[in-house]
């Protein structure tokens, strides 16, 4: 008969306080965009998954508690919050620039060239994501440590305890991580509205008109050294010119 092994309790670790300043706040308002909204959404998705972990290991449900928490959650937290952010930012741009082009009456076919276009959209998305750029590694390192501590017996404490560890230190990161992001969505924002700004001292060129009315008084000088009796008339122009007194 073979004796089950007996395992140590899967304790999932209080995350709350790694998480810092995602959870208390920065008081910021990177580029003028108050980001409390996406930054409690991101904890509460975390805070979430690791109380759903929780009520998992509290069944012996192992496996499934340790993927509750694990690299795919956060990673979808994180990106969640990252488009909402990009969204924003690229929305409040987009108004600003048809604002400057109606401001300065932008030639309809210009204004279309000064959309937020698809390629800024993957842009801005993939600078912002790079923020997390530190937590991805963490996060692999939280699977990576989860299969011994699933299995951990009390010999094996050590295993259970990385995790552990393994946990708190991703939740440190996605901290760290949020705090870029802002630094990146400060640079954006800075970005577009020196894009606006130089929109915005747009001046529609004055050299048509200049070219217009140097054109405009030459045939007038001219016509009036016809009519004068100074310079012969052109053929095409006699017609015309009957119309006048002599």
């Amino acid at each position: 008969m073979i004796t089950p092994k007996l395992l140590l309790p899967l304790r999932i670790p209080e995350i709350g306080p790694a998480l810092g300043k995602l959870v208390a706040g920065t008081g910021r308002r990177p580029g003028g965009l108050a980001l409390d909204g996406e930054r409690l959404h991101l904890v509460t998705k975390i805070i979430d998954a690791a109380g759903e972990a929780r009520r998992l290991a509290a069944q012996d449900n192992r496996a499934a508690a340790a993927t509750a928490l694990g690299r795919d959650v956060w990673l979808s937290a994180w990106e969640e919050s990252v488009q909402a952010i990009g969204d924003r930012l690229l929305a409040r741009a987009g108004e600003r620039l048809a604002a400057e082009a109606a401001a300065v009456r932008l030639p309809r076919r210009r204004r279309r060239r000064l959309t937020v276009s698809e390629a800024d959209r993957r842009t801005v998305a993939a600078r912002l994501g790079a923020s997390g750029s530190r937590l991805v590694p963490a996060l692999d390192r939280v699977d990576e440590l989860s299969p011994a501590a699933i299995e951990a017996t009390p010999a094996e404490r050590d295993a259970l305890e990385a995790w552990q560890e393994a946990v708190k230190a991703a939740a440190r990161r996605l901290e760290e991580a949020w705090l870029v992001l802002e630094e990146a969505v400060e640079h954006e924002a800075g970005h577009w509205d020196r894009v606006a700004e130089a929109l915005g001292a747009w001046r529609r060129p004055m050299w048509p008109v200049a070219v217009f009315t140097i054109v405009a008084l030459a045939f007038a000088v001219w016509l009036g050294l016809i009519l004068g009796g100074f310079v012969a008339a052109p053929p095409w122009l006699l017609p015309a010119l009957r119309w006048f007194p002599a």
